[in-house]
């Protein structure tokens, strides 16, 4: 039920983080990788980690929130693979600021990154799906999907949206056999929540006290859940936002 050799997989925002564990889980499943990134030398790493646990990868340079660049990013998966299966739409940023502080431009930045490029990229590989007989997408969500938090209006917002996302895409393709879910990762210890922890006051604490599995994530604990909603087991699972988050969101 777990087995995804012979399937391909995009994994936009593959070349670190959350990401990057799921790349891993996919590949390690048997899943030919698609590291989708702006940034052409972090992805080349993302590749070496993927390929010296003899996985078949390979890095794409895109910026998806450029529809035109998406599209070249699916053709290009097409051409060089004959096939596509999985879309993990991961890409995401986030500028911490109280909403009164926070800059139009930089609202924008945010929800372009973490949510248009979601819809960008799942109307991209739709008619490859379509045509294929079915697909998997799987949209990553956040703890702030569920909760808010004063420093992130736009990073909540865009959040929040990829699951109602979820469920519309859901909905409107089920007849293709394409499930589409979401994944509400809690707090993983990446580049970006490092980063938190340094703008936040007590945010380690804070976190520590209410995951009942007492620590902070790691990448790699994505990689199951990313399996499982690629491959046969989720086949009748669809339109759902799974928490892995150690049980932070089950605390009061």
């Amino acid at each position: 039920m777990s087995d995804l050799k012979g399937r391909v997989a995009i994994v936009t925002g593959g070349n670190g983080g959350i990401g990057l564990g799921m790349a891993r889980g996919l590949a390690m499943a048997g899943a030919r990788v698609v590291v989708a990134g702006r940034n052409a030398q972090k992805s080349e790493a993302a590749v070496k980690d993927l390929t010296a646990r003899g996985a078949d990868a390979c890095a794409m340079v895109a910026d998806v929130t450029d529809p035109a660049a998406v599209q070249r990013l699916v053709q290009s998966t097409l051409d060089r693979f004959g096939r596509l299966d999985v879309l993990v739409n991961n890409a995401g940023t986030n500028i911490r600021k109280p909403v009164h502080e926070l800059a139009l431009e930089e609202w924008h930045q945010v929800l372009d990154t973490n949510l248009t490029s979601a819809f960008l990229c799942s109307k991209a590989v739709y008619p490859a799906f379509k045509n294929a007989g079915g697909g998997k997408v799987i949209n990553i969500g956040s703890m702030m999907s569920l909760f808010g938090a004063s420093f992130a209006p736009a990073y909540g917002a865009s959040k929040g949206g990829i699951v109602q996302l979820t469920k519309s895409m859901a909905v409107a393709w089920a007849r293709d056999n394409i499930q589409v879910n979401a994944v509400l990762p809690g707090w993983i210890d990446t580049d970006l929540t490092r980063q938190a922890r340094e703008q936040v006051p007590g945010l380690h604490d804070n976190v520590l006290r209410r995951t009942p599995a007492g620590r902070w994530g790691e990448i790699d604990d994505m990689a199951g859940v990313a399996v499982f909603l690629a491959g046969p087991g989720s086949d009748f699972v669809t339109g759902t936002a799974i928490p892995v988050d150690g049980g932070y969101a089950i605390q009061g």
